[in-house]
């Protein structure tokens, strides 16, 4: 019997201009019904959370007191592997550890072993990384129909030239854009 790998992804929230930094500054107002069902449905799907370091530090404040919101109650429990080369190993959010040596190789044995998917979490650092390195399965962009102006974007002008797949595209109710790429297939 064939058994399949885990699937690795990444759900950012996204402005039409591109940017992913501080999704609550620009998303309050267009958050709908259906983007809380794929939400959902990607986090059933979920068994283990990557997280950049300062994902890590931020989240890990803000969350274990907000066990009352959905996605609190999911982020909390669920187990976290931290990619940070200067964080201690006595992180103190529950069930998060440091990613010992390279990223690229745990990734690839998360990928390897049994269970669902492996999601990352914020951190566009290390979404951005996984993607180039190959290790990216699927990219979900939940763009909001506004411009945000300043912020960080998901791409940099200095990035390789990197062929998506479009798997899936959606528009919700209050004019969200939904759409999930994986890699390119020849």
């Amino acid at each position: 019997m064939l058994r399949s790998m885990r699937k690795v992804t990444s759900g950012l929230f996204t402005s039409v201009d591109g940017v992913v930094q501080d999704p609550f500054r620009f998303q309050y107002d267009s958050f709908d019904a259906e983007l809380g069902t794929a939400m959902t449905a990607w986090m059933d799907r979920t068994e283990t959370v990557l997280l950049g370091k300062q994902s890590y530090l931020e989240w890990s404040e803000w969350w274990p007191a907000h066990e009352d919101d959905p996605f609190g109650r999911w982020i909390n429990p669920i187990e976290k592997h931290v990619a940070s080369t200067t964080l201690g190993d006595d992180l103190t959010w529950q069930n998060a550890h440091r990613i010992q040596g390279d990223v690229d190789d745990f990734v690839r044995e998360l990928k390897a072993g049994d269970g669902g998917d492996v999601a990352v979490t914020g951190s566009v650092t290390l979404v951005r990384h996984l993607l180039f390195a190959g290790l990216l399965d699927e990219l979900q962009l939940m763009t909001h129909p506004v411009v945000a102006g300043a912020g960080r974007r998901l791409f940099e002008p200095t990035d390789p030239p990197t062929r998506l797949r479009l798997v899936q595209s959606v528009v919700t109710s209050k004019g969200n854009v939904l759409s999930t790429y994986g890699p390119f297939a020849d």
